[in-house]
């Protein structure tokens, strides 16, 4: 796996933006993510990702091997319907799958990833990938952060599979 990319990223908990004023970013997606992490060799994180949008639906499959806190190697690639169904009958023993609303745009030069889970009403998470691990992060004004979570594991998709975080009180 020493060949594949690797993902440096940065991880916050915010307040929920408004969605009309996302809406009005550059680059602007909105997705339906179904997630279920499958049984892997030691330190691999193996999952399958069902991702509708505009009512189509693409498949992935991910393998990720975790370099440090901000970064990991990242192997992806799509798969049909029928391996994402197939592989999903793996899933890992004590999780179930994850569900989420992924808002995705572009703010100078940056792409933002915005994760609402139906398990939160006021907080969700916000990723964004670097290109380098120093680059500082320029936010959107209309972003309001709670907490910077990169590297903490209890906010993982795959460790939110297994035991999901009560909402972090911002207060």
């Amino acid at each position: 796996m020493n060949s594949t990319p690797i993902e440096i990223e940065r991880k916050y908990i915010i307040e929920i933006p408004d969605k009309e004023r996302m809406r009005l970013c550059e680059g602007y997606s909105e997705s339906e993510i179904l997630q279920i992490y499958i049984e892997s060799a030691p330190h691999v994180t193996h999952r399958v990702r069902r991702r509708k949008r505009n009512g189509n639906a693409v498949y992935t499959e991910t393998k990720k091997i975790r370099i440090d806190k901000m970064s990991s190697y990242e192997d992806e690639r799509e798969i049909s319907e029928r391996d994402f169904l197939s592989l999903s009958d793996n899933i890992k023993a004590g999780t179930v799958p994850i569900e989420k609303v992924r808002h995705a745009f572009d703010y100078l030069g940056q792409t933002f990833e915005i994760d609402v889970y139906p398990q939160w009403k006021s907080s969700c998470i916000m990723e964004t990938e670097l290109e380098t691990r120093d680059k500082c992060v320029e936010f959107p004004e209309f972003i309001k952060i709670i907490k910077e979570v990169t590297g903490d594991n209890a906010y993982s998709n795959a460790s939110m599979a297994q035991n999901f975080p009560v909402e972090f009180n911002k207060k």
